[in-house]
């Protein structure tokens, strides 16, 4: 059998397209004479009527010529066998039909007595043989491609139209075996639907080892892309590789394909109105000045940046140490500052590199930096607490020196309410970068130093939106450390001007600088609200106790070490005014210049050699407030 299958699939490899065209014709040709011999034979019992009437063999070369000639006119021959079933069947109905009519005039001059009988059973005979040849040889043609070739046994997860059309198109095809339907309907269980069994879910895993399945094909565009996506995930987990399907008519265009993550508006979730465009009144502190922003591929840094440029500085330097990061930003705002005259400078490298920030400053002579540059996601820096501390405490000393030094103007930091009372690395290592910041503000040869502290920024990087939206995306379950946890929010842009405006205030308020300076930002948000809304703008439903048919579920997975159930955004009591009614200025407790040079001495030291715990003391130390997490979680971090 082997080697009849080899031979047959070398003589249909080397025939070509018109050799192929013309067997199907000659088949054409040959059908309708030989279907009226059978239709004799069946009309009359036997084949006595062609000794009786020997002039019947006159009709046959009469509609081999026809059947050719129908054939050819209708291009059936030019039909590909795998596409026969779906559009060449009336084409063969209707050389069917043409060919019996000519049978029909012939045998009335040729064969009185074959009658309208005996052209129905040939009309119905020609057509019938028509369509089994192409059949027939379609499945041999199958069978012989399949031949060495590894095929993909398939299971379709959906008995709809989807599903039923699906099965149709894969039939001719060389490598994919449709084996059966899955469906949840119950009323469709043990039966068949084009040609296939329709089984319960609850079979699928025996189907699978049973019938060496490897694929799933889900075929339920109506179904909510949240279940679609739990559903992917429990069929992958058995091993099967899982595609998904639209329906048809969304392929042609007759139903939307719809993304239900459409875009999402952070200011929508803050519960308060937004700063408007404040940057006016304080735009031309930056005209014409050489600016620094360090972190400039971040989200507040980048956002900084494109908030500068309409204010006309002379330059603005990049100043990044991720290379994608910076090359990203630096094309934007090429973009952006064409034809204002504002040159971009993107600068490769970490704040915690002396000689660089030095040479930087020093050669396109910085008046003014903005230090957005820092490890920021409270996790990652509990789990490697000497990087981060590394970057966000003496890169912000080794920035700032280098800014006094070169006499700077103004000195501006960005920080975080994770830095009030810190229960993390994290906000401990804000906290000591603003300790230093006010360190330097004290005994500053003219750079007015200054910190703006404010809360979560949605749509940053890490934020809970990006990841509220990703998780959504993968139909959940949309993971939530505590059920009343709330933080203060703020969007990107009220950020960036917070920032901008703070710098510009700094040389009104004060000539000592080491201000703080917050934004008011209404009442904290709870983040079950925002999950809740971030799932029903994106037209799903939360799945509960209560609403088992829900889309999306929220599941509570505790708080992360170091985490607050609640933020905090000032250390101490009172706040001042400034000229914008919308943001505050604190005046904090600072440590004196011999504490700092300790705390410093001692970070360095626990970084140089790799401990953890000598860096934990210091934050304990010097860090006002902090309180460190259960140390059973920290020893389980770090062994």
């Amino acid at each position: 059998m082997y080697i009849i299958r080899r031979g047959l699939y070398a003589f249909q490899s080397g025939l070509s397209r018109k050799n192929k065209q013309f067997v199907l014709f000659m088949i054409d040709a040959l059908l309708p004479p030989v279907i009226l011999v059978l239709a004799i034979a069946v009309t009359y019992n036997g084949f006595s009527l062609f000794d009786r009437l020997p002039r019947v063999f006159y009709m046959l070369p009469a509609l081999s010529l026809t059947g050719g000639a129908v054939s050819a006119w209708l291009g059936i021959p030019r039909v590909q066998l795998k596409s026969f079933e779906t559009t060449a069947m009336l084409r063969t109905a209707l050389y069917s039909a043409l060919v019996t009519a000519v049978a029909a005039v012939l045998s009335r001059f040729v064969v009185p007595g074959f009658g309208v009988a005996g052209i129905t059973i040939y009309g119905l005979m020609l057509f019938l043989a028509a369509v089994s040849v192409r059949l027939g040889m379609l499945h041999l043609l199958l069978w012989v491609l399949r031949n060495g070739q590894p095929k993909h046994r398939v299971l379709i997860y959906g008995a709809g139209t989807t599903g039923v059309q699906l099965v149709a198109a894969l039939r001719s095809h060389d490598r994919i075996v449709p084996v059966a339907f899955i469906d949840d309907n119950e009323a469709l269980h043990s039966m068949t639907v084009a040609g296939l069994r329709v089984l319960p879910p609850s079979d699928l895993k025996d189907l699978v080892e049973q019938r060496d399945i490897d694929r799933i094909i889900l075929a339920m565009p109506s179904v909510s892309a949240p279940k679609l996506a739990r559903l992917t995930r429990q069929l992958r987990q058995m091993g099967l590789q899982v595609q998904s399907l639209p329906s048809f008519a969304q392929l042609v265009g007759e139903e939307e394909l719809i993304d239900n993550l459409s875009p999402v508006a952070p200011g929508q979730f803050l519960g308060r109105d937004q700063v408007g465009d404040m940057l006016a009144e304080g735009e031309q502190a930056y005209r014409g000045k050489a600016i620094l922003v360090s972190g400039a591929g971040g989200s507040i840094g980048s956002e900084l940046c494109r908030q500068l440029i309409p204010c006309g500085p002379a330059c603005v330097v990049l100043y990044e140490v991720s290379e994608v990061a910076l090359y990203t930003i630096e094309r934007e705002l090429q973009e952006l500052a064409a034809g204002t005259g504002v040159e971009i400078v993107p600068v490769l490298g970490s704040v915690t590199d002396s000689r660089l920030t030095r040479m930087v400053i020093n050669d396109h002579h910085i008046e003014v930096v903005f230090h957005a540059a820092a490890y920021k996601h409270v996790p990652l820096v509990e789990l490697n607490p000497l990087a981060g501390l590394a970057n966000n405490v003496l890169g912000t000393r080794t920035l700032a020196e280098a800014a006094n030094d070169a006499g700077v103007g103004r000195f501006i930091l960005i920080s975080s309410d994770k830095a009030v009372r810190p229960t993390n690395v994290m906000g401990a290592s804000k906290r000591l970068a603003e300790l230093v910041v006010q360190d330097m503000a004290k005994r500053s040869r003219g750079t007015v130093f200054s910190m703006v502290r404010f809360g979560n920024v949605l749509g940053s990087s890490g934020s809970v939106i990006p990841l509220f939206k990703e998780q959504i995306a993968k139909g959940g379950p949309v993971t939530l450390t505590h059920e009343d946890v709330t933080r203060y929010f703020m969007t990107i842009s009220e950020a960036s001007r917070l920032v901008l405006l703070a710098g510009s205030f700094s040389d009104v308020e004060t000539s000592r600088g080491g201000d703080v300076f917050v934004l008011d930002m209404g009442k904290p948000v709870r983040i079950r609200d925002v999950a809740v809304q971030l799932i029903n703008t994106a037209g799903y439903s939360v799945r509960d106790e209560a609403h088992p048919e829900g889309d999306i579920e929220i599941v509570v997975t505790g708080l992360r070490p170091g985490e607050k159930l609640h933020e905090e955004l000032l250390i101490g009591a009172g706040l001042l005014t400034t000229p914008h009614s919308k943001i505050l200025r604190a005046r904090e407790d600072s440590l004196s210049e011999l504490e700092m040079a300790k705390a410093l001495r001692a970070l360095r030291s626990a970084i140089a050699v790799g401990d953890h715990d000598g860096a934990r003391r210091v934050i304990k130390t010097w860090v006002h407030g902090y309180r460190a997490p259960v140390q059973e979680t920290i020893r389980a971090i770090h062994p």
